[in-house]
């Protein structure tokens, strides 16, 4: 964990609003960062994201909830390179793979840390419109504050739990150290 990212993204708009699930007509308001090397806490507003770009191609895995599927393709609209082509290990991928269908963070959270998330994205997207970055921002951060949980109760312990569809709490297998890492490379030289 030594120089792992944990983060989560927010957007300015809905996949309603851009008339379906198109990633790439998604814009970010904000992404919220914790630096497992640093112990520290950041959040990166959209004209800030070059900076974060370069952190993450300098950092160690990238670990998210749905960020394969959502995050990354979302900020790729802002990178010149592939941010998929960085090493990052994706939660609910682990999931889908050991149940076979998808869980909110939030189900997962609630289960297996006996708190959630504060909100849902729709309430950041308002918020956005509203001027509000303060509140995104204390939003986002929880996000990657629960995602950071869950990712290290799931390392220590091999078990993540969720309550299934009849109220029975089951306990998820995962395995975060299986994740192939990718090279390191800096994308953003001068060349």
């Amino acid at each position: 964990m030594s120089n792992e990212i944990v983060l989560d993204i927010e957007t300015q708009n809905t996949f309603e609003e851009v008339g379906g699930y198109f990633t790439d007509k998604l814009k970010v308001s904000l992404v919220g960062v914790y630096y497992y090397e640093t112990d520290t806490w950041e959040s990166y507003l959209e004209a800030d994201l070059p900076s974060l770009f370069q952190k993450l191609e300098k950092g160690g895995r990238i670990i998210g909830y749905n960020s394969i599927s959502f995050d990354m393709p979302v900020m790729n609209n802002y990178y010149t390179g592939d941010l998929l082509k960085l090493p990052q290990l994706d939660i609910l991928r682990h999931i889908e793979k050991a149940l076979g269908h998808r869980i909110k963070l939030d189900d997962v959270a609630k289960a297996t840390l006996g708190t959630g998330k504060t909100g849902h994205g729709l309430q950041a997207v308002t918020w956005w419109k509203q001027g509000n970055i303060e509140a995104i921002r204390e939003y986002c951060l929880q996000d990657v504050k629960v995602t950071k949980e869950v990712y290290e109760f799931g390392c220590k312990n091999g078990y993540l739990l969720f309550d299934d569809r009849t109220g029975e709490r089951r306990a998820i297998p995962v395995d975060f150290k299986d994740v192939a890492e990718a090279p390191q490379f800096n994308f953003t030289m001068g060349f």
